[in-house]
């Protein structure tokens, strides 16, 4: 038995060598991410993912901010491969999609069902991983290959300063895209027998 559902998300890998050789339209990328996020479940339907989709300088910007914050606290000596990853992967890449999730959101939710309080925020944490993990996917069944970092919360303040977001956006992840100029390895896993319980 085959599942085009399970060979997507076997297509789907971290991919650091990045480049900038990408066919589809900025109009037509942006479609697609944001179909894959509407699209992911939430608790209670909350809703709570938000994203921002940074292309061109705005892309460039946000990798240069993120460099110019390591090098207050990268040791001097160990920058230079600091600034090389950065450049040559996650700068390198076509665009950049920004994770966050509304904390407004999730207090709401938090004052209308006390009960549930301490998991809404859990639960936006599972939020959060399945849009990434959606989107992720979604640019893989286009040939396009994206990573999943996170300089939060070292980025937090200049990201929501320089692209004036509002104080209830929390910055999650960072997913920076392109073309893929090497594939990713092989992948290993570990023995079924040791992940996996099943009971009849």
């Amino acid at each position: 038995m085959s599942s085009p559902f399970i060979e997507q998300i076997k297509a789907r890998r971290t991919i650091y060598a990045l480049g900038n050789r990408v066919t589809h339209s900025e109009a037509q990328l942006t479609a697609i991410i944001k179909d894959a996020i509407k699209h992911s479940p939430s608790s209670f339907n909350s809703q709570s993912s938000r994203a921002v989709i940074l292309f061109g300088d705005q892309h460039h910007a946000l990798w240069d901010l993120t460099k110019e914050t390591l090098r207050k606290i990268v040791p001097a000596e160990a920058f230079p491969q600091t600034e090389n990853k950065i450049n040559g992967s996650f700068r390198a890449g076509f665009g950049t999609v920004l994770f966050f999730e509304d904390t407004a959101v999730i207090e709401d939710l938090q004052q209308k069902f006390a009960l549930y309080a301490d998991n809404f925020p859990i639960w936006s944490e599972h939020a959060t991983g399945i849009a990434q993990f959606a989107v992720w996917t979604a640019l893989a069944q286009e040939g396009i290959g994206a990573s999943l970092q996170h300089y939060n919360p070292l980025i937090d303040d200049e990201v929501r300063q320089r692209w004036e977001l509002p104080a209830s956006w929390l910055l999650r992840a960072q997913m920076p895209f392109g073309s893929i100029e090497q594939p990713a390895g092989d992948k290993t896993f570990m023995d079924d027998a040791e992940r996996f319980r099943v009971f009849k």
